[in-house]
């Protein structure tokens, strides 16, 4: 598992700065003004920082750019690292800067001087968020690399400590969620999923693993039929984390689980089909938001649910024209194999609902590669039944860089779903692919619980690298959850 960057707070010291070895990292704001540490580093490079400044070079440095002076003379650091930060920089803008210094620092020791604390506390975020690195299934090199830990510099070591340590929680979160969709499928099985997310107890988190016995008296018979194929047996896992008023409604969270995704009898081409060990992305997010939630012990009931299935084509597999039957005792023909994760959603969806009433409930999965195809890889897609909590997940997401888009439901769209011989089909057709999938999961909606359906399928993974994260599993969607949590549903 992949550990965050070792990141402390300490009280400034000017006299011991020319000794520090690895790098310094100077924050400067749009003006150049040098502070009191900024100032010393200035007096032992013999000017090198006002130099800087008075170039023509530094009004052009942007938010996530770092320019190094290497080798600096006075100092023993290798290098001095210096941002310029607007004084009125937004989250985001800060945590790309702290994603540029830990680029640029390469696991050496980095000392961090100056800043405001509003915004030292979201470089520090944005350093351990691009310190992420998944290495697990590759060999050590014989001589492992240098790491050295991040310190920062401040008037109040103490006070800014704590004000980062819920934000080291999210951290984790992302990190969690980032290395389970980053695991292969031979080891990330639906039975490895659970017991990772059993370990959240440790936390406080109340986990429940129900397997297919358990499910098949649910009547969970539309997510069975996903799994039913695969040697790995299905299962739901069910996180609770009750921070908030004792009885108060719980805000719900759901994520597919789909470990690997062949698109089972409807098999997928050869070719990308090793990216589908994402195919968790959804219950990935679900699992990091628990973390979280529990890392900074947020003041609010959250359940979280996933459905863990593996979707592979057998003897045993469901075919295309099977009709299974749903736990809301809906009838579903199923035209698509490869359409398999809202017929996980929406028996976890149901049994949400019929068990926990709860005050909202969010379903996040990599639905639909007609997402990728409408938004991309950089804006997940986002499909509601109520316009406040759908316009409060969309601040949220704003407000965490995390860019969401909110697409049309409708009728029209449901009459996509007639089936001649159940009460509905799995697809819709091409056209308008992502709204016919939300419409189907709508169906599963209770008329008076506020829903969001949240596709992510262009945003779990990406293939290049980003300004907080390298390519593979992104984590995208633990920050913004986080934070309409925060919002409106704690206190």
């Amino acid at each position: 598992m992949t550990a965050l960057a070792d990141i402390r707070f300490a009280e400034t010291d000017l006299d011991a700065i020319a000794a520090l070895d690895g790098r310094l990292a100077v924050i400067l704001d749009e003006d150049g003004k040098l502070d009191q540490g900024a100032r010393r580093v200035n007096r032992l490079t013999r000017g090198a920082l006002a130099r800087l400044v008075e170039s023509g070079r530094f009004g052009k440095v942007k938010p996530d750019e770092v320019v190094t002076l290497a080798w600096p003379a006075g100092l023993a650091a290798e290098a001095v690292d210096v941002l310029r930060l607007p004084r009125k920089a937004d989250l985001e803008e800060a945590r790309k800067a702290g994603g540029a210094l830990a680029r640029a620092r390469g696991g050496k020791a980095l000392t961090l001087l100056g800043g405001n604390r509003r915004l030292i506390e979201q470089v520090a975020l944005g350093i351990a968020l691009r310190g992420y690195s998944f290495d697990d299934h590759k060999t050590p090199p014989e001589e492992a690399p240098e790491t050295g830990a991040v310190t920062v510099m401040c008037a109040k070591p103490d006070e800014a400590g704590a004000a980062f340590a819920p934000l080291r929680a999210v951290a984790e979160g992302v990190f969690f969620t980032r290395d389970l969709v980053n695991e292969p499928a031979n080891i990330l099985t639906t039975t490895e999923f659970a017991t990772r997310l059993e370990a959240l107890s440790e936390l406080g988190v109340e986990v429940e693993v129900l397997d297919e016995p358990e499910l098949e008296k649910l009547g969970m018979g539309s997510l069975l039929s996903v799994g039913q194929g695969s040697a790995s047996p299905s299962k739901v896992v069910v996180m609770q984390w009750n921070g908030g008023r004792s009885g108060e409604a719980p805000l719900a969270l759901i994520g597919k689980g789909v470990v690997f995704d062949t698109g089972g009898i409807s098999l997928k081409p050869a070719q990308g089909m090793e990216e589908m060990t994402m195919d968790m992305g959804g219950a990935g997010v679900v699992a990091g938001v628990m973390k979280a939630l529990a890392g900074r012990k947020a003041q609010a009931n959250v359940v979280g649910l996933v459905g863990l299935v593996e979707n592979m084509p057998s003897g045993t597999a469901t075919r295309p024209g099977d009709v299974v039957k749903s736990m809301k005792g809906d009838t579903i023909e199923v035209i698509n194999t490869d359409a398999e994760g809202r017929l996980v959603l929406a028996d976890v969806m149901w049994y949400a609902q019929d068990r926990f009433k709860p005050s909202g409930m969010i379903d996040l999965a990599t639905l639909t590669g007609a997402m990728i195809i409408a938004l991309g890889n950089e804006t997940a897609g986002i499909f509601s039944n109520d316009d406040a909590l759908s316009g409060a997940f969309l601040k949220a997401a704003g407000a965490e860089g995390e860019a969401a888009w909110r697409l049309p439901m409708g009728k029209v769209y449901d009459e996509m779903l007639k089936s001649q011989v159940a009460d509905m089909k799995n697809v819709g057709g091409r056209a308008a692919g992502s709204i016919t999938a939300a419409q189907f999961l709508g169906r599963f909606v209770k008329d008076e619980t506020p829903w969001i359906h949240i596709d992510i399928a262009g945003v779990a993974r990406v293939a290049k690298d980003g300004d907080l994260a390298p390519k593979g599993g992104t984590g995208w969607g633990v920050l913004a959850l986080n934070r309409l949590v925060a919002d409106r549903f704690e206190g």
